[in-house]
This record gives structure tokens, C-alpha cells and sequence, in this order.
């Protein structure tokens, strides 16, 4: 018995990051192929920004965005296509927080919990990085429901680091067509 979706709808957050190839290419592949699961659909997204990398830093420059999407997938079922869109733009696994084609990662999903070996919810490391926190700040609004934009503006306040980011352009993933998600 496999579960594909549910019929009650999620917001959730994910970040977005590559540093090797055509780094705006991929990470525009990889919201086109988001939109294009019958179960999620880009809402929003956030200008892209280069940083710095973190942890293993012998590496070229990241772009990151993050992205908001409307979903019908349990989080298990969408880090699940996260995985599969990595694999898919040619993610290799080699070194931890090593150089890599787009890294996607389920960072809050309406505010749910979970504390398994496969999925952590919220992303316990998204309030320590100003990659992941620069680029919510333009896509989480102050009416957001969960606690992420609270959580986001208070993280942010608090963090060192920040200099490492630059707005590298704004995002040119086309907007809704005036729909409403409600």
C-alpha cells in the first residue's frame, strides 16, 4: 500500500544550491521539474544569491535560492522527489558539504515536525545559514501561519556571516498566472 499523496495541501520551503556547471541553469531545472510533479507547484521563489561555501570550503562559489511550493505529498513522499531531482541535475555524494551539481533540501513544511535517521523538520541547521535565511526572507511573508517567518527574522537577527552573500538577480521563474492557492 503506497500512498502517494493526501488530499489536504501543505506549504513547504525548500532551499536550492549548486557551485558546479551552469549553476542558474540547474537550479531553473530544478523548479521547472518541481512544477512539473502533478502533486507540487512552484508558488514563489527567491532571488538568487552567491555565497560563500561552508564547512568544506575548498570549492567554487554556491548560487542559492529557496522556493515555496504548494503540495498534496506527505514530507517523506516530497524529500523523496527532492532526492530524485538531485539525482536527475547529476548529484554525486562524494564529500559532505563538498562541491555538487544542486543540493534540495525540505527545510519547513506548515510548520510539521518530524525526527527521522532519513528526514528532520524543521532543517535543524536552516537558522544557522545566512544561505538558506537570505533567500526565505523573500518569499516568506509576515501572514505566513507556521512560525517560519518569526523564525526566520529572529535567526536572522542573531547570525554572524552574513557578509558572505550577494545578490547574484532576481529569479525569472514565471509567477503564477494570477491563480489563488486558497
Amino acid at each position: 500500500m503506497i500512498a502517494h499523496s493526501t488530499s489536504e495541501s501543505s506549504e513547504a520551503y525548500i532551499a536550492l544550491g549548486a557551485n558546479l556547471g551552469d549553476r542558474e541553469q540547474t537550479l531553473l531545472e530544478a523548479l521547472t521539474l518541481l512544477d512539473a510533479h502533478p502533486h507540487i507547484s512552484v508558488l514563489r521563489c527567491s532571488a538568487l544569491y552567491e555565497t560563500e561555501p561552508v564547512g568544506y570550503v575548498d570549492q567554487p562559489a554556491f548560487l542559492n535560492m529557496a522556493t515555496a511550493v504548494q503540495t498534496t505529498l506527505l514530507p517523506e513522499q516530497l524529500l523523496t522527489e527532492l532526492l530524485d531531482i538531485e539525482t536527475r541535475l547529476g548529484r554525486v555524494r562524494d564529500i559532505r558539504w563538498g562541491p555538487r551539481t544542486v543540493d534540495l533540501d525540505l527545510l519547513w513544511m506548515d510548520g510539521e515536525t518530524s525526527d527521522t535517521e532519513r528526514l528532520q523538520l524543521p532543517h535543524p541547521r536552516m537558522g544557522e545559514r545566512a544561505f538558506v535565511l537570505v533567500p526565505l526572507t523573500d518569499i516568506v511573508t509576515e501572514d505566513e501561519h507556521s512560525g517560519l517567518y518569526t523564525f526566520v527574522q529572529s535567526s536572522l537577527s542573531v547570525l554572524d556571516g552574513k557578509d558572505g552573500i550577494q545578490l547574484w538577480k532576481t529569479c525569472n521563474w514565471p509567477i503564477e498566472s494570477g491563480l489563488s492557492g486558497s
